[in-house]
């Protein structure tokens, strides 16, 4: 199975080509831009590279597995509008899965090979508005969070480590571990079972976790209406 990642929760944009067999992945052609203004140009551009650098066509995929956050409103919804575009365009499943559950289960690999993970560890991103998007795992499970807190509102609990943004894993208190974001192989180990089971994707909805920045204005009142 060739599986087409996307993920555009931090300024980090990433496209990725999965090889996924019998349970396991292998990454094949992966893209990264770190440039949080420059998700809609470069990510469309980033896929194509993929499959040209892995000799595949559009028409060889048969998933897409998309980070759908928690993220900035205006990045994370061309991340996932560009997922819904090649799974439509392509009669494939398109999954979308947290960015911090992929960040994790990079991290876990990761310590598979340097045995340095503690049993309890956060992953953390950028929020902006000096907060963070965090959450909390014990082994392969999430047990707090997805959640957008002050960093002094963190629930670190006992975690040891956190892996994601350097800068914003210091303001937590803790050792950074890896990744700083998400990766194509940590994105597809995220959805290994739903994509091994064969199971009907859920509507694709992004974890926004607050309002975006935009608003609409205020309707003016006639001054004459005020005066009255």
């Amino acid at each position: 199975m060739l599986v087409l990642t996307a993920d555009t929760s931090t300024p980090a944009v990433t496209a990725g080509l999965v090889r996924l067999d019998e349970g396991a992945a292998a990454t094949v052609a992966v893209r990264v831009t770190r440039d949080a203004r420059a998700h809609a140009e470069v990510l469309t551009p980033q896929i194509l590279e993929c499959l040209q650098d892995a000799g595949a066509a559009p028409a060889d995929l048969d998933a897409v597995v998309v980070g759908a956050g928690p993220g900035p409103f205006t990045g994370l919804r061309v991340g996932m509008a560009t997922a819904a575009a090649f799974g439509d365009a392509l009669g494939i499943p398109v999954h979308g899965v947290c960015s911090l559950d992929a960040i994790a289960a990079q991290a876990r690999a990761d310590a598979a090979a340097a045995a340095a993970l503690p049993e309890e560890y956060l992953v953390v991103t950028d929020a902006r508005r000096r907060e963070v998007y965090w959450a909390r795992y014990r082994g392969r499970e999430r047990v707090e969070g997805p959640a957008v807190a002050a960093p002094a509102d963190v629930a670190v609990g006992a975690a040891g480590v956190a892996a994601g943004s350097p800068d914003h894993i210091a303001t937590v208190g803790l050792p950074a571990f890896t990744p700083a974001s998400p990766t194509p192989w940590g994105l597809v180990a995220a959805a290994a079972d739903l994509l091994a089971a064969g199971t009907e994707p859920a509507p694709l909805e992004p974890l926004y976790l607050r309002r975006p920045d935009a608003a609409e204005p205020t309707p003016r009142v006639p001054a004459a209406q005020v005066r009255a």
